[in-house]
């Protein structure tokens, strides 16, 4: 029987910026990989040369989201049809659709229906402080723990499906050691790691002092050209330069790995740090 990963995220380039080398790698071995974005990435800032021959930015960048989903392998990409919330304080998070102003519940009872009609091994998604605080990954993360932990509750918003249980809930994150190393290497070039990304609205040195255990470390190497490939489609976010920028260099320079943090069943105690994801 074929095995099957969903991965829950919040925006179009969140599937090719973070987990896109373990998506690719496992499709790439014959799996069934699905992807739920909550949104459409409406409030993303986009270059004029980047719109042409689209009506919204919204449109624009589910174009780029299906563009990478077929260099990662995804079987299918399925919207919430949310709108992106921007970042915190922004006019965009008080848009009556902004995805952060639905209830978690009702968020996750449609997370739900996905988990039940795909019925994956494993499920995919943020961390608890969405990677980088965005409002909409914090979240998307918080209705993915709920609808995971209620899948398998018939209760739980019945007109989602029949009730199922996958055997794994991991969160992506990012190894401290390597925040921490940018960190520090980012003010030999120049840059400010307090005002990271297109941007310049991720505080890196905070989020470096989170710490999450690392429980599954994958190599990603025989996939890395179709992760750059992907994230290339995701030129009006940067997507061009970010396997080939400081960041990119760092990671050719010390390995391609993605690493996650298992959430089901709870690690007790510390465990030798797993190679494969569906080593439950």
């Amino acid at each position: 029987m074929t095995k099957t990963i969903l991965a829950v995220l919040a925006h179009p380039d969140d599937e090719s910026f973070g987990m896109g080398g373990t998506l690719a790698l496992y499709a790439r071995k014959g799996f069934d990989v699905y992807l739920v974005c909550a949104t459409r990435g409406e409030a993303g800032a986009a270059d004029d040369e980047h719109l042409k021959g689209f009506a919204t930015v919204a449109e624009m960048r589910e174009a780029e989201l299906r563009c990478a989903a077929e260099h990662l392998g995804l079987k299918d990409v399925f919207f919430l049809d949310y709108r992106d919330s921007g970042m915190p304080g922004s006019d965009d998070n008080r848009h009556p659709n902004a995805q952060i102003n639905a209830s978690l519940d009702e968020v996750a009872g449609k997370v739900a229906h996905y988990i039940r009609s795909l019925e994956p091994d494993v499920v995919l998604t943020f961390d608890p402080i969405g990677g980088y605080r965005h409002p909409d990954h914090i979240h998307i993360q918080q209705a993915t723990v709920l609808a995971f932990e209620r899948a398998d509750d018939g209760a739980f918003h019945p007109e989602a499906g029949s009730p199922f249980k996958p055997r794994g809930l991991y969160f992506h994150i990012f190894p401290r050691w390597f925040l921490r190393l940018m960190v520090g290497i980012m003010p030999l070039f120049g840059q400010n790691p307090r005002k990271f990304g297109r941007n310049k609205d991720i505080d890196l040195k905070s989020i470096a002092e989170v710490r999450f255990p690392t429980h599954a470390r994958i190599d990603i190497t025989p996939v890395a050209e179709a992760k750059s490939a992907a994230s290339a489609c995701h030129a009006s976010q940067g997507g061009g330069q970010m396997r080939r920028g400081l960041m990119g260099f760092v990671t050719r320079v010390f390995g391609e790995r993605e690493a996650y943090m298992q959430a089901y069943p709870p690690v007790n105690g510390r465990r030798r740090v797993k190679t494969d994801l569906l080593e439950i």
